[in-house]
C-alpha cells in the first residue's frame, strides 16, 4: 500500500512539473451519474453519464456516456471492459458551430481497501481512443489512466459505511501512450484533483458536491481549469 501511495505522489510532482508553459484559466461546472448495479457475486454493469460546461458555464460542451461490463474476482478487486461515447461542442465566433464525437474501448481495473477508517479505491484503465477531428480527420490513441478515491466518513461507523456524512478526496492522471505527438506532443496529458463533501442516504445512494482542480497540457498552452461539480452516485 505504501508503494501505491508513494507512487502515486511521484506521479503527482511528474504532473506538475509539466505544467511550464504559458498558462489559461477557466471555471466550469460538471454534473456526473454514476451507477453499479451487480446481476449476481460474478457480474455487473458499471454506468456513467456526464454533462460538462464550457468556459464560465455558457454552454454544455461535453456529454459523456459510459457503459461497462464488470468482473468481480473478490470482494476488494473487479475488472470491467467498457465503451465510452464523448460528444464535444464548439462554438467558434463568426462561424457555425462545430460537434466532434469520440469513440472509446478501455479495460480496467479496481482495487479496494480500507486504511483505518478510510475507504479507499484505486482504478486503473487503459483506453483505445477513436477521435474524430476538424477536417474530417481522425485520429486513434491509447491512453492510460490512475485514479485513487479516498472517502472519510465524519461519525464513527462500523466495517461497511451505510448512511452519513462525509469527505471525499480523489486524483487521476492521464498519461498519453501512442501517437502523442498529434495530441500534445507530451507524455503526460492532464491532472485531476478533486475534494468534496457528500451524504450516504443508504447503502444505495450518495449525493456529493465538490471543487476540482483539472490541470492540462496543451501544444502551445496549459489550462487550468476549475470546476464545481455535482455527482449523484446509485449502486443496486
Amino acid at each position: 500500500m505504501k508503494k501505491i501511495l508513494l507512487s502515486a505522489a511521484m506521479l503527482l510532482i511528474m504532473a506538475s512539473g509539466k505544467l511550464y508553459a504559458q498558462t489559461q484559466y477557466q471555471n466550469s461546472g460538471w454534473f456526473m451519474f454514476l451507477n453499479n448495479t451487480k446481476f449476481n457475486d460474478k457480474w455487473g454493469l458499471q454506468f456513467d453519464l456526464q454533462v460538462r460546461s464550457a468556459d464560465d458555464w455558457g454552454y454544455v460542451r461535453n456529454t459523456l456516456v459510459r457503459p461497462a461490463l464488470q468482473y468481480f474476482i473478490n470482494d476488494k478487486s473487479n475488472v470491467a471492459l467498457g465503451y465510452l461515447w464523448q460528444t464535444t461542442q464548439q462554438r467558434l465566433i463568426g462561424s457555425n458551430n462545430i460537434s466532434l464525437n469520440e469513440h472509446r474501448i478501455f479495460e480496467q481495473y479496481i482495487y479496494n481497501h480500507k486504511i483505518s477508517s478510510v475507504f479507499a479505491s484505486h482504478r486503473f484503465r487503459l483506453e483505445q481512443r477513436f477521435i474524430e477531428r476538424l477536417n474530417n480527420e481522425n485520429l486513434f490513441s491509447q491512453r492510460f489512466r490512475y485514479f485513487f478515491r479516498l472517502i472519510q466518513p465524519l461519525q464513527k461507523t462500523q466495517p461497511a459505511f451505510t448512511k452519513g456524512a462525509f469527505v471525499a478526496l480523489q486524483n487521476e492522471i492521464f498519461l498519453n501512450l501512442q501517437n502523442k505527438s498529434e495530441l500534445n506532443n507530451s507524455v503526460f496529458d492532464q491532472n485531476r484533483a478533486y475534494l468534496a463533501v457528500g451524504y450516504r442516504f443508504s447503502k444505495k445512494f450518495d449525493l456529493e458536491a465538490g471543487y476540482m482542480n483539472q490541470a492540462s497540457h496543451g501544444i502551445s498552452n496549459n489550462t487550468i481549469n476549475n470546476i464545481i461539480q455535482l455527482a449523484v452516485y446509485t449502486r443496486f
